[in-house]
């Protein structure tokens, strides 16, 4: 059930074969483009070369008469090209990387064997996206507090900081609107993200209404 439909040893290879892996190479291609986009952050062109990577992946397996090393020796040369031009994120090499394997086994002719696996990879991200599994309630942020210049900032937020945050350390301290006002520049680790407003509306009762900012800290790395 789980044989090769194409000859083992070496042969020729019918154009119904080669229709038959071609067309499960395309459609398994569309799941995995599809599954990558669920719930997830991706670009046209991305999920695009995506759908059509397996037969790509096939077409080289083929060439090469089914040499399992030889094929991956020049499909891992021409992956260094992704992955040198594109910074991908986990899940964007991860689909990468299932639609390799696609190619790999409808080049082979291993049908039967890739539509299972496809269909249980499928069905275990759809699951684990939709759970959120490993999605941490922690969040690192940054935070702008402006203070007036009668205020000590010396500890000034720490039983805040206790309350709401895992760990928080004051990166900077600038003057600003003529040595009136104090900003102060923390890096926080939130301990739940549905207490930020919270933590805010203290603060700015402590600092007399003045401004608060809250936001990502600026970073070049891709989001997982």
């Amino acid at each position: 059930m789980l044989a090769s439909i194409l000859p083992s040893t070496t042969g020729d290879i019918t154009i119904l074969q080669i229709l038959f892996c071609t067309i499960s190479s395309l459609l398994l291609g569309v799941l995995a483009a599809s599954v990558h986009m669920y719930r997830n952050v991706y670009s046209k062109s991305f999920v695009v070369t995506l759908a059509i990577l397996p037969v790509l992946v096939q077409t080289v397996i083929m060439l090469v008469n089914g040499n399992l090393g030889t094929g991956v020796a020049v499909l891992g040369a021409f992956s260094l090209i992704r992955f040198r031009s594109v910074a991908g994120g986990a899940r964007e090499i991860s689909s990468i990387f299932w639609a390799m394997g696609i190619g790999l086994a409808t080049g082979m002719g291993y049908l039967v064997y890739v539509f299972l696996f496809s269909l249980i990879i499928g069905c275990m991200l759809l699951f684990l996206n939709t759970i959120h599994f490993g999605q941490s309630k922690r969040t690192e942020k940054s935070l702008k507090i402006t203070i007036p210049e009668n205020l000590d900032y010396t500890g000034l937020f720490d039983d805040l900081f206790d309350k709401y945050t895992y760990e928080a350390h004051l990166d900077r301290v600038k003057t600003t609107n003529m040595g009136s006002l104090y900003e102060l520049m923390y890096q926080i680790m939130l301990k739940d993200n549905r207490e930020e407003k919270a933590m805010i509306d203290e603060i700015r009762r402590r600092n007399g209404n003045l401004t608060i900012i809250c936001g990502k800290v600026a970073t070049n790395k891709d989001e997982l």
